[in-house]
């Protein structure tokens, strides 16, 4: 039971780390050209498939050695299930929109959205920190499991692969009824 106590500690923690510059810099450092040609070149549904894997490959690795690469690993993992959600993301709405390039703060109202968080007209660093905790919630309900080694590969792997699925057929039926928002990040 300590270990897992560790564990929710550390994700607090982690968490917390989770800033809006930090989204912003993940964010920037995607090449959304790149999304572009992924989803012209093996179609939305192959490219969100590729993206689950990446996802449920880190998910696999952190928690294949149980506490010991759960604990090393867990941010390496959290920044690649944020970078292949925002992949994803952006893909799906590449492919509804015909168009690949869009700023922060019309990505942040979707990512509100698929999140299910309100996000009224500024997004403030209360509206990222309620996105994180529910990318948290969503991802560390698995966690106990992965302290097992082998089992937690598993755990991680196939967490990982359903979040970003999911990930994918929200935005997806957000697509269907999108109307602009426009917000300002503060």
């Amino acid at each position: 039971m300590e270990i897992l106590d560790k564990f929710r500690s550390n994700i607090r923690i982690k968490l917390e780390d989770l800033s809006l510059d930090t989204f912003k810099g993940i964010f920037t450092h995607i090449d959304q050209l790149g999304v572009k040609q992924g989803v012209d070149k093996l179609g939305l549904d192959k490219f969100v498939e590729r993206c689950a894997r990446i996802a449920a490959t880190t998910g696999a690795i952190s928690g294949g050695g149980g506490a010991l690469t759960m604990a090393i690993g867990i941010p390496v993992d959290l920044l690649n299930m944020i970078t292949q959600q925002f992949r994803v993301t952006l893909g799906v709405i590449y492919y509804h929109r015909g168009s690949y390039t869009m700023s922060f703060d019309e990505f942040v109202s979707i990512l509100a959205a698929v999140f299910q968080v309100e996000a009224g007209v500024t997004i403030t660093k209360t509206i990222m920190e309620r996105i994180a905790e529910r990318m948290m919630v969503r991802l560390g309900s698995k966690a106990a499991g992965r302290l097992i080694p082998v089992v937690g590969a598993v755990i991680g792997g196939t967490t990982n692969y359903m979040f970003i699925k999911r990930v994918a057929e929200s935005v997806k039926k957000l697509q269907r009824n999108y109307e602009p928002l426009t917000i300002h990040v503060e």
